[in-house]
């Protein structure tokens, strides 16, 4: 069963929990052994938590994921974990979650955990079921991410910054939207009741807009805010990923992003360019 619970908090999506580094990393303050490991414990206590709302979601989906062709493999669904058992393990790990936050840098890192909880929560058990609210809500999942990274070293988030991650996650999300209406068309006798009130069309806009809004944003940042040479490079890369990702949605990838982010070899290697030239701009002379 121990097995069974690891595989409940699903370990691959702990990859959303990175972001905690990306406040600290453009802040320049990864440079130190104490912002690195304030962030480090963010990042952990990100990974409990979400492991603990994993479980929950998973004992509240139970019937549907089982009607679900991928989700019935899901360790609570295929009866592996009893939902019991889920329930417990995930309220356990929900209040770990906080207290490991806590050793980062006192209340304010386990604040601002408890409102990803808080969110995650009526996610779960109410605004999943509410047209486009459920969009914001699951990309304001990933913008408090960012945020508690911020929190965790004490460093001032810019709009820059926010407005770049709001809209990359806002992206994803209606990314993931998208390929799982494609797969309801396909024959999917998918669990989510709300994926019904969207349609393609409207997906791929909200998709589109973010991109374009995104890439501008980032654009200005690059060129204007924080002018240099490797920043500015640093374009090409953020442009191909934004790219990328839009291209492959459209083939019908992209109901799991962090599949696309660890198995597609172009996005992997612009990201990686990406993340060299920007970090270079930050911590070289």
């Amino acid at each position: 069963m121990a097995v069974g619970l690891l595989r409940a908090c699903r370990p691959r999506q702990w990859l959303k929990n990175v972001l905690v580094f990306a406040a600290p990393a453009a802040a320049g303050v990864l440079g130190s052994a104490e912002g690195v490991l304030a962030a480090l414990v963010v990042f952990i206590a990100f990974c409990v938590a979400s492991g603990g709302t994993y479980l929950l979601n998973d004992a509240a989906d139970v019937e549907a994921d089982r009607r679900h062709p991928r989700k019935r493999h899901r360790p609570v669904a295929a009866g592996l974990v009893p939902v019991a058992v889920a329930r417990v393990a995930g309220v356990v790990l929900m209040a770990a979650g906080p207290a490991v936050a806590w050793t980062a840098g006192g209340w304010r890192p386990a604040a601002v955990v408890t409102g990803y909880l808080a969110l995650t929560l009526a996610y779960t058990f109410w605004l999943k079921h509410q047209v486009v609210v459920d969009l914001v809500a699951v990309a304001g999942c990933h913008v408090i991410r960012a945020l508690a990274g911020a929190v965790a070293v004490d460093v001032p988030v810019t709009a820059w910054f926010l407005i770049v991650v709001s809209l990359g996650s806002l992206q994803l999300v209606a990314g993931k939207r998208e390929a799982e209406l494609r797969a309801r068309g396909a024959g999917d006798n998918g669990t989510r009741a709300i994926l019904a009130a969207y349609t393609l069309g409207y997906l791929a806009n909200v998709r589109a807009m973010s991109s374009g809004a995104m890439i501008v944003t980032y654009c200005l940042w690059a060129l204007e805010e924080h002018p240099g040479l490797l920043r500015g490079l640093s374009i090409v890369p953020f442009v191909l990923v934004v790219l990328r990702h839009n291209l492959l949605v459209d083939r019908g990838v992209g109901e799991e992003p962090e599949e696309i982010a660890l198995r597609d070899r172009p996005m992997l290697l612009s990201v990686v360019v990406l993340l060299a030239l920007v970090l270079a701009g930050i911590y070289l002379p």
